[in-house]
């Protein structure tokens, strides 16, 4: 008789939020993993500091009641994100599938995020950064929709967008995604990514009138 074998589920160790340092990349939309950071770092009472050696502002505690965790905001700019990431998980020996990356997606409109558990970049250079340090694409990731611009993802249009901020309707409405937010990475730490990704894929946060 074989017997079957438990798999066990995907739980993030380290959350990383991608974005730019610098008060004029604050909250614009491709700053989104900051806000994040931001937003589970308020819940759970974590506070996040500059650190030289993880390349970023990190922060570690106790999350969800009950499991320990680490933020992290990169200070690298967007483009050299993996440096910082890569730091963290070396010091701490932490393996790629227990880093959860949050990053900006105009695939995806506003009011909607998207869980997976590994993936291409897919032309964001935050991500092609963190693949490359962490030498695979198997790592978790929650995209969150920033709505799409007009041309490709290399015209200014799109460049003039992903570093623009949110119009007032819809910064109301990233407010109620922070909440989703952080239930999803909740339930990701509790239960697992794939737990997370089965109830929170589907969802979506409409503007209201």
């Amino acid at each position: 008789m074989i017997e079957a074998t438990t798999v066990q589920p995907v739980m993030p160790q380290l959350i990383v939020g991608l974005g730019n340092p610098g008060a004029k990349y604050d909250r614009t939309r491709h700053n989104i993993g900051f806000e994040a950071i931001d937003a589970l770092a308020k819940v759970w009472q974590i506070s996040l500091a500059e650190n030289r050696k993880f390349q970023g502002f990190f922060g570690e505690g106790i999350a969800a009641g009950q499991i320990k965790i680490r933020l992290l905001k990169p200070t690298t700019y967007m483009n050299n994100s993996g440096q910082a990431i890569r730091a963290v998980t070396d010091w701490y020996k932490l393996p790629p599938e227990s880093v959860l990356v949050i990053y900006d997606d105009m695939d995806l409109p506003v009011g909607k995020l998207r869980l997976r558990l590994s993936g291409s970049a897919g032309g964001q250079n935050g991500m092609k950064s963190a693949i490359a340090h962490l030498g695979t694409k198997a790592f978790p990731r929650l995209r969150i929709g920033i709505g799409s611009a007009k041309g490709n993802e290399a015209s200014d249009e799109a460049i003039s967008h992903v570093l623009g901020r949110f119009s007032a309707r819809e910064a109301e409405t990233i407010a109620e995604v922070m909440h989703l937010v952080v239930g999803a990475v909740e339930l990701s730490l509790k239960q697992g990514i794939d737990k997370a990704m089965s109830l929170y894929n589907n969802r979506m946060i409409t503007p209201a009138d």
